[in-house]
């Protein structure tokens, strides 16, 4: 790894290369996951986005936006299209909640809840392909929050 200056005038700055990046790693390891399970999605004809919202929902139905859009941490802007995406699809409806007409409740279609096997199938098939065991994904899981949690503070 590249040694870099804080000082950007210093005779002995030296620009740092991709490899060197963390940021690069796990960018690229998004997407490698991501594109793993792409043929899975596929079959059952969401995105991984999409699958995040119903992966949600499969926990535990019914649930107001405002929810689904802290626990994805996305922009409101962006969950809604997801959102009408997978509604036109069938797989889920928009509700309006019945204890407050303000707030709009997302609810699964039987077509979306006969959708839950992939949650099973994308885990197992990926722990497979990586090789790892679950403590192993544990403790890399770990890692990984850590990684997020000190960003955030940043």
């Amino acid at each position: 790894m590249n040694v870099v200056s804080t000082t950007p005038d210093a005779p002995s700055a030296v620009t740092p290369t991709v490899s060197d990046l963390l940021c690069f790693d796990l960018y690229t390891t998004s997407r490698a996951v991501t594109g793993f399970y792409r043929p899975i999605l596929d079959k059952a004809g969401i995105t991984y986005p999409q699958f995040l919202v119903m992966l949600l929902l499969w926990e535990r139905d019914s649930r107001p936006i405002r929810e689904l859009v802290q626990e994805l941490d996305l922009e409101y802007s962006t969950l809604s299209p997801l959102i009408k995406r997978l509604e036109k699809s069938g797989l889920l409806v928009r509700v309006t909640h019945p204890d407050d007409e303000r707030s709009v409740l997302v609810q699964l279609t039987d077509k979306g809840r006969e959708l839950r096997w992939i949650g099973a199938e994308m885990t197992n098939q990926l722990g497979q392909a990586l090789g790892m065991d679950a403590q192993e994904i544990a403790v890399l899981r770990k890692a990984l929050h850590r990684v997020k949690h000190g960003a955030e503070r940043q």
